[in-house]
């Protein structure tokens, strides 16, 4: 079978090599919400995609059979009622459930029967091949980063790749509603979020300090930026998001949503800020700041410490809802 799959998938990529060369010149700009329609009127049957590592082209229109190679875009997929039918995840874990799909959609995608295409960041492109996707989507950024594998994906079928890094999760969920023709539905779960931020700021109060979105590593402190999907979120809920120091900290893979910072560095960063913690355990919180560096913070000696979840450090629409659910628990 493994054999048989093989030789398909090198069918296949010699059949489009032409097309996967032109893709991959094509360089992604963060355009990729422009989809142009090939054919005639609004019943055209495919369109041609620009995204973040190349144009795809013949993508359907309505899409029936997606492959997700990255489950950090499968939250975003689910939320717009994508027909994902399966997709990559990552080893069982305290963030995930016992298949690998993330806790905040798991649900959900168990009920609509998504299946576990692969385990690892490394797409199995004969795995792929063998789910018979029509649209194969994935990362352009992050630990899934499929570019390397784009004119291979591109031979199964059409790829779209996507930055999610460098925007909101509300941007990315409209792109991915238009090029795959769920506009409608991208709106409305954008209304809903947005709908649901306005409540929860009106029932909230904000301490005057700032807040600093910080992840403990022991060995360094992670720093979320206001351009972070979380920063935007917290501002949107009227929190002065604090700014790691320009030049300072260690930037990874040219991100512009969080910075490293070494532990002696805890104090002149953090400054009085309150302190909310992305994607940790309460032991984990509890353990990091009893260590020399952090206790004698304002904010730990002033319970100004607050926990947001082990689910936030990917945000798509379910994420972003248990985020706020905490933080309105906390400061309601």
């Amino acid at each position: 079978m493994r054999g048989e799959l093989s030789r398909r998938t090198g069918l296949r990529i010699a059949t489009l090599a032409a097309a996967g060369l032109l893709a991959l010149t094509g360089c992604g700009d963060g355009g990729g919400d422009k989809a142009e329609s090939k054919g005639a009127g609004d019943g055209a049957a495919t369109r041609t995609v620009k995204h973040d590592a190349g144009t795809a082209e013949n993508v359907p229109a309505k899409p029936k059979r997606v492959v997700s190679v990255s489950a950090t875009m499968t939250g975003h997929l689910l939320a717009i009622d994508a027909p994902v039918i399966a997709s990559q995840v990552s080893p069982p874990s305290v963030i995930t459930d016992k298949q690998g799909f993330f806790t905040q959609w798991a649900d959900v995608a168990t009920k609509r029967g998504v299946k576990v295409a692969y385990q690892g960041f490394e797409p199995d492109v004969e795995k792929v091949l063998a789910l018979k996707p029509d649209v194969i989507v994935g990362a352009a950024s992050g630990a899934e980063n499929a570019e390397k594998f784009y004119a291979k994906l591109s031979a199964v079928a059409p790829t779209l790749l996507y930055r999610h890094d460098d925007l909101s999760w509300q941007d990315l969920t409209t792109r991915l509603g238009k090029d795959l023709g769920l506009s409608d539905k991208a709106r409305e779960v954008v209304a809903a979020h947005e709908k649901r931020v306005t409540g929860t700021k009106a029932r909230i109060k904000v301490s005057k300090q700032r807040a600093a979105l910080v992840r403990d590593n022991q060995s360094a402190m992670t720093v979320f930026t206001k351009e972070s999907a979380q920063g935007r979120l917290l501002t949107s809920l009227g929190f002065d998001v604090l700014e790691p120091p320009k030049g300072k900290g260690k930037v990874l893979d040219g991100r512009s949503d969080f910075a490293e910072f070494g532990q002696e560095s805890v104090a002149a960063t953090a400054g009085d800020s309150s302190l909310f913690f992305v994607s940790h355990t309460r032991q984990e919180i509890d353990t990091a700041v009893a260590r020399p560096v952090w206790k004698d913070l304002p904010a730990v000696k002033e319970k100004r410490v607050y926990d947001l979840g082990l689910d936030t450090f990917r945000l798509d629409y379910y994420s972003a809802g248990n985020l706020i659910d905490r933080v309105e628990k906390a400061l309601g």
